[in-house]
């Protein structure tokens, strides 16, 4: 009898023991956010698709494409393993998987259209994106094809080597409330270049009279750390803003030129006039990409441009903050007096040559860019950045007048006042944007003190020495 109860006892111990197997088999998953089948039994996966994502500024944005992948995990059986990073921990971890063979299926990072997709196509280590692309092109605008059309030295031609997700582009925003408190308005604000600085020059001496005796009224970034692309995007923009042109007609360097010089020079000069004279917080030259926005959600500044709409995303539940408080608004024209030109980025997916699973990553992204697929996805991620295909922007949620941010977006992305970095002139000048050159030449003049002539003759000479390294 004390031998069949201890079968029983041990009978019951395997059952449980497995019971607990299954259990965590079913549940378990890694930080990756792996997906498994619902049972283990009778369930054999087609293939297993690697994604790596970058990690978004809320939690909206991560939850939206895990949607997405389950629900195309669920349509076709397919298992992914959808892992996030920051963009640099992203970007470095990518560069070490591409050098040793072993990189993942697919990968989406907003920055890397600038500082790493034109490398990776020039050598070769992208998969050509063309079938997805070539049925929907006439989707597209011409800006967006062009930013995805990469050069590939082996084959010595452009081509698609990307999947473009979504867009950006540079916009200030800034507090309405603080500028009312000192009886002024958006109405206020001058569109001439110079008048528009003086404004928010203006307004941060009344505000420091009314006691706000620790605000700045530009909330500008200078640091030099590679990490920090805000830097150099604003940079670039004020670079349009002076109408400097890196490149001819067929897209050689002439950076060399003296009226380019004397312009880059212009462009230092007036960053670090506004630093020197006390209108951009002193540790500006140490800010991350994070920095811009904490500051001015902080109130610790009037304003801030910003390449996302990361800052007013992170306020939209509290409507009074979102609609009265919160303000955005257009740059002014420029020195010339001629209208502003926008620097835009587009989000862009890469399959890799290496990927074991090429058919099934493009699967997954022409399933991903399915025009109702984005729109759900842009609206779930908190709608912090915009569509990229003309479709999209025939819902009727894009073409909310009542909401100034989604106004002013359709309003700047849909004309012909916007361009794309000079990484579609040369994929060479990814190096100079990763290096964050123009971020170093900031801090040259700002944080060290050397004239402006100097800062410039480095940094030109440093991208001469990038070019050099390409030929």
């Amino acid at each position: 009898m004390e031998r069949r109860l201890r079968d029983r006892l041990v009978s019951r111990f395997w059952q449980l023991a497995l019971g607990i197997i299954v259990l965590a088999i079913s549940v378990g998953c890694s930080d990756g956010v792996k997906l498994n089948p619902e049972t283990i039994q009778n369930s054999v996966p087609k293939s297993e698709l690697n994604i790596w994502w970058e990690q978004g500024y809320n939690l909206e944005e991560d939850e939206a494409i895990r949607n997405i992948v389950e629900d195309w995990h669920s349509e076709t059986g397919n298992q992914v393993e959808l892992s996030f990073f920051s963009t640099n921990e992203l970007i470095a971890k990518v560069k070490r998987a591409v050098e040793g063979g072993n990189p993942p299926d697919l990968m989406m990072s907003p920055k890397a259209d600038r500082i790493l997709y034109p490398q990776l196509a020039w050598a070769n280590k992208l998969e050509d994106v063309t079938d997805i692309i070539e049925p929907i092109k006439d989707d597209y605008p011409e800006n967006v094809l062009k930013a995805i059309a990469y050069v590939n030295s082996s084959q010595e031609k452009r081509s698609y080597y990307a999947v473009p997700i979504d867009r950006f582009t540079i916009f200030i925003f800034y507090w309405q409330d603080l500028l009312a408190s000192v009886g002024l308005n958006a109405r206020d604000i001058p569109q001439d270049w110079d008048g528009f600085w003086q404004f928010w020059q203006q307004a941060q001496t009344k505000l420091k009279t009314e006691g706000h005796v620790d605000l700045y009224a530009l909330g500008l970034p200078l640091a030099e750390n590679t990490s920090t692309t805000d830097t150099y995007y604003l940079f670039e923009q004020i670079l349009e803003a002076y109408d400097v042109s890196l490149f001819d007609r067929q897209g050689k360097l002439e950076i060399e030129r003296p009226q380019v010089r004397r312009r880059i020079i212009q462009c230092l000069n007036w960053y670090a006039r506004l630093y020197q004279q006390g209108y951009i917080p002193p540790d500006a030259v140490q800010w991350t990409n994070i920095s811009n926005n904490s500051n001015l959600l902080n109130r610790q500044v009037l304003m801030t441009a910003n390449s996302t709409f990361s800052i007013p995303a992170t306020v939209a539940r509290d409507k009074e903050i979102y609609f009265n408080q919160l303000g955005i608004v257009e740059f002014p024209h420029k020195p010339s007096g001629a209208a502003m030109n926008y620097l835009i980025s587009i989000r862009q997916a890469v399959v890799f040559n290496d990927s074991p699973d090429k058919s099934v990553a493009k699967d997954f992204l022409s399933y991903f860019i399915q025009p109702q697929i984005t729109v759900e996805y842009l609206k779930a991620s908190g709608n912090r950045t915009k569509p990229v295909r003309i479709s999209v922007w025939s819902d009727s949620f894009w073409q909310q007048t009542t909401d100034p941010y989604l106004a002013a977006a359709t309003k700047v992305l849909n004309s012909n006042s916007t361009r794309l970095f000079s990484t579609v002139a040369h994929p060479a000048y990814s190096q100079v944007l990763a290096e964050n050159v123009w971020g170093k030449a900031l801090t040259r003049v700002t944080a060290e003190k050397v004239q402006p002539e100097q800062a410039a003759d480095e940094a030109i000479a440093r991208i001469k020495e990038i070019f050099a390294e390409w030929n």
